[in-house]
């Protein structure tokens, strides 16, 4: 299993052009390091955020990735080009087809789709050796947890809505659970069984 380069993850970030996942009015802010709205009250996240984030999950190119929120697509084209299949949930459809767009018009072939609940998962399609969940959890998400492969690993942020701690879980090859937080993040809510309702 190849690593995660961070040059060849940087190279590829910076030759990403964010704009391309933006709607109309806002791809002029593209090079800006900060949220943008893309509609539903949903955000797309700053650039340095997501580039953090893909290095903390450092998937492979034999990873098989379920991503949590394909909003505009942005983070998905991140783990598609590291990983080699990416099962990316949104519950909104008009999200989800703009992405669909987006990521077909850049070539990406290894990315499936699913229009529903995030908070489920996809458990036809589990276990996953990597999970990124890009919307703050008011609970531990379980249910994705257990469809975390032995070995796996899971980028959550996890707390109340004002801020969150950003968790990196990990199950080793026994199936043991373990924690590491990366920092303070703010996300929008996980809409679901593990929001902050």
């Amino acid at each position: 299993m190849k690593k995660l380069s961070y040059e060849e993850l940087k190279k590829f970030y910076k030759n990403l052009d964010r704009a391309l996942f933006l709607d109309a009015g806002y791809k002029g802010l593209a090079q800006h390091d900060g949220p943008l709205p893309i509609g539903f009250d949903q955000t797309i996240s700053q650039p340095s955020l997501v580039l953090e984030m893909t290095r903390l999950l450092a998937p492979s190119k034999d990873s098989k990735v379920l991503e949590i929120g394909t909003g505009s697509g942005y983070q998905t084209a991140l783990l598609a080009e590291f990983s080699a299949a990416v099962y990316s949930i949104e519950r909104f459809a008009a999200l989800s087809k703009k992405a669909q767009t987006r990521l077909a018009a850049l070539g990406y072939e290894n990315v499936f789709f699913k229009i529903d609940d995030g908070s489920q998962g996809w458990p036809e399609e589990s276990p996953f050796d990597r999970i990124m969940v890009t919307a703050a959890a008011g609970q531990r998400p379980e249910v994705l947890i257990d469809q975390l492969a032995h070995g796996g690993k899971m980028l959550v942020p996890f707390g109340p809505p004002t801020v969150q701690e950003l968790l990196l879980i990990s199950k080793d090859r026994d199936g043991k659970i373990s924690e590491e937080s990366h920092g303070f993040v703010r996300f929008v809510e996980m809409v679901g069984r593990y929001g902050w309702d």
